[in-house]
């Protein structure tokens, strides 16, 4: 085992030695973050990606009531409340207190999409093909990275500080050479003074474990700074209460305040097979709620500078099946988000509903690339040579034609 991976299990190993809170967290997996240092690299703009993981059903986030043929297909989860977006989109009603940035063009959507994954429709392959970010000429097992870790790879002066990973569970996304620093969301160090000193004492011998417990105490007094600032004033963040995504975005936005320019993380919870109706209403107001904290811990000044792109590994079918649910499909929704963002529009192709229309008679025919959509995003933010993100951070893409999704 190398010197790495002693520390990392060092560090997950404080909880049981130090006596550390634990609050649970079931519908998230890790978050990652990428900063600029020494010199901005990456500039001033910030990139937030989320994965959706479950496969999110985008016929009924943003539903295309416009379409002569979408009531037949989806009888009882048409919803006659949803907001309408361009008179033929209109947005699931968990949503709607998103309507605001849609209004001030920080909030798009593009539908229609998917990764080039088709067929089998496994949640596994689907989503490690997204975090893979390659095509289907590339075998899977042969990637050793992920898109957003090889993006990070092009770039010079990034410091040992300019990634970190949150939570227990790794992200394909952000797997690679780039260095990688580990903070756990679910895990708070509490530690008197006089218990920092004596751990100080006990380490400082081993340079290993002396530089790894100092890691820890600075990644939890961050932390804990960043969240008792967010919850100063909780009157900024009216209405639902999602508590196991505070904690997540809290020290996300707080890092995003600093030097981070790039935040990746994960929710679960959006595979509706049965009783679509309630479970993905629940699982849209944790991620409008996720949108809607980061755009407040953000602030004004960095929201501005910000784009959140929340990507899924695969749509669903576009009827709704005998349980008031939907099966494993092909194209479907990405979220888009932020004030850098040229909102206010539904992006893409949009290719009907009809039996003709649909890919393999069932689901919604994807007529863009989700990867595209992310190199242009990138390319937007931060200059990448469009080159560098066709061969490099998506082997094999043909971005297209520039559909300026930014402002």
């Amino acid at each position: 085992m190398t010197g790495s991976l002693d520390r990392r299990g060092f560090l997950r190993g404080l909880g049981g030695v130090l006596g550390c809170s634990v609050a649970a967290h079931p519908m998230l997996t890790t978050v990652t973050m990428a900063g600029a240092n020494g010199g901005r690299p990456l500039g001033d703009h910030r990139l937030i990606v989320i994965i959706l993981r479950g496969a999110m059903d985008g016929l009924d986030v943003v539903q295309p009531q416009g379409d002569a043929d979408y009531a037949a297909l989806r009888p009882t989860l048409l919803n006659p409340q949803a907001s309408d977006l361009d008179g033929f989109f209109r947005l699931h009603p968990a949503m709607g207190d998103l309507m605001p940035l849609w209004n001030k063009g920080q909030l798009g959507f593009v539908h229609a999409t998917s990764t080039p994954y088709r067929n089998k429709r496994s949640h596994f392959v689907g989503q490690d093909m997204l975090e893979a970010g390659t095509g289907m000429d590339v075998p899977l097992n042969q990637v050793k990275d992920g898109w957003l870790n090889r993006l990070l790879q092009t770039q010079k002066g990034l410091t040992s500080e300019t990634a970190y990973s949150i939570g227990q569970v790794a992200m394909p996304l952000l797997e690679g050479p780039a260095e990688v620093r580990n903070w756990s969301p679910e895990t708070t160090l509490m530690l008197t003074p006089q218990a920092r000193l004596l751990f100080d004492r006990v380490y400082e011998s081993d340079p290993l474990f002396h530089a790894a417990s100092q890691e820890a105490m600075e990644l939890a007094d961050a932390g804990n700074s960043d969240m008792e600032m967010m919850a100063a004033d909780p009157s900024q963040m009216a209405g639902l209460k999602v508590q196991d995504v505070e904690q997540l975005v809290d020290y996300a936005a707080g890092k995003l305040r600093q030097d981070a320019r790039i935040a990746a993380f994960s929710m679960s919870g959006w595979d509706t097979h049965r009783g679509q109706a309630g479970g993905l209403s629940k699982s849209l107001a944790r991620l409008q709620y996720a949108i809607l904290r980061l755009q407040t811990g953000l602030g004004a000044n960095v929201w501005d500078k910000t784009v959140l792109l929340a990507m899924t590994e695969f749509g669903r079918t576009a009827r709704e099946n005998g349980t008031a649910g939907t099966d494993h499909g092909t194209g479907g929704v990405m979220v888009m988000a932020g004030g850098a963002l040229n909102g206010g529009k539904i992006y893409g192709d949009w290719p009907g509903l009809s039996d003709a229309n649909l890919y393999e008679g069932r689901d919604l025919m994807p007529t863009t690339d989700v990867r595209a959509w992310a190199a242009h995003t990138i390319h937007g933010l931060y200059g990448i040579d469009q080159n560098i993100l066709e061969n490099t951070v998506f082997p094999g893409l043909q971005m297209g034609k520039d559909p300026r999704i930014l402002l």
